[in-house]
């Protein structure tokens, strides 16, 4: 049976719900992470959809499906920026913490606590589809792929990051961030489900995507930031991929191919 559900990976962020909005918990690196991975996000869709990223209300008119939403980390900076935002988890709780959050802060944002392919059943689409730190905790990756694929609208966007898969990226996000630096729970992570950026490239043209730009995330252990990379894909990076349109043209590019 094709599914995304891995009650394994589910129970691991369940258990850390609760501390989904302290930036000196459990999330904390996720906390230090998100300005760059939001940048990222807001660059690639205001870029595709012609759209001026310095503007208040960047994001209106667009409907945003954020897969794995987890607390809604992403959910709420994206509703700020005017987008219609839907944010979809496997863990009740995360939807719960994260419905709680957005109410305290009087933003309307669609929470449900339901898997990426039961939505797709729906056909509800969406302009844009992220899948952020989510797909090296899925079951059945490529299937996973192919259910996003069917969330988007035609020559809509999908933006996904993840963690390669090398010496360096298991030193870095296994020994040192579980268990030296103690910044996330021992286990947290699974290296052998760390996908390469060629990897995810072709799970992403076989699902039918037409992948537009790749970019690293850096973390800079001196300085204690994050920044963009397209030299350094070595352990964090994102990709960000079309839907293509079979009556439009799909050869944009991004910024940075």
């Amino acid at each position: 049976m094709k599914t995304s559900f891995d009650d394994h990976e589910v129970a691991k962020f369940e258990a850390m719900a609760r501390e989904w909005w302290d930036p000196n918990g459990k999330f904390k690196p996720l906390h230090k992470m998100n300005p760059v991975r939001l940048g990222y996000i807001i660059e690639q869709m205001t870029w595709h959809f012609n759209k001026d990223p310095k503007s208040l209300n960047a994001l209106e008119g667009l409907s945003i499906v954020d897969v794995g939403c987890g607390g809604g980390l992403l959910c709420e900076p994206l509703t700020r920026l005017g987008a219609k935002v839907t944010g979809i988890d496997a863990a009740p709780t995360n939807i719960e913490v994260a419905g709680l959050h957005a109410k305290s802060s009087r933003l309307d944002i669609d929470y449900q606590n339901i898997l990426a392919e039961d939505l797709a059943k729906s056909g509800q689409t969406y302009d844009v589809v992220l899948a952020m730190e989510i797909v090296e905790h899925v079951a059945q990756p490529p299937f996973f792929m192919e259910t996003l694929r069917g969330l988007l609208k035609p020559n809509g966007i999908m933006i996904m990051s993840t963690l390669n898969r090398n010496t360096k990226s298991y030193l870095a996000a296994i020994v040192a961030a579980e268990q030296i630096l103690r910044w996330l729970p021992k286990g947290t992570h699974d290296w052998n489900k760390f996908i390469t950026p060629d990897e995810l490239r072709d799970m992403a043209e076989i699902a039918g995507f037409e992948v537009k730009d790749r970019c690293g995330m850096v973390f800079n252990p001196i300085k204690n930031n994050w920044s963009l990379s397209h030299k350094d894909m070595s352990i964090n990076y994102a990709i960000s991929a079309i839907n293509p349109s079979p009556d439009a043209s799909s050869s944009k590019t991004t910024k940075s191919l």
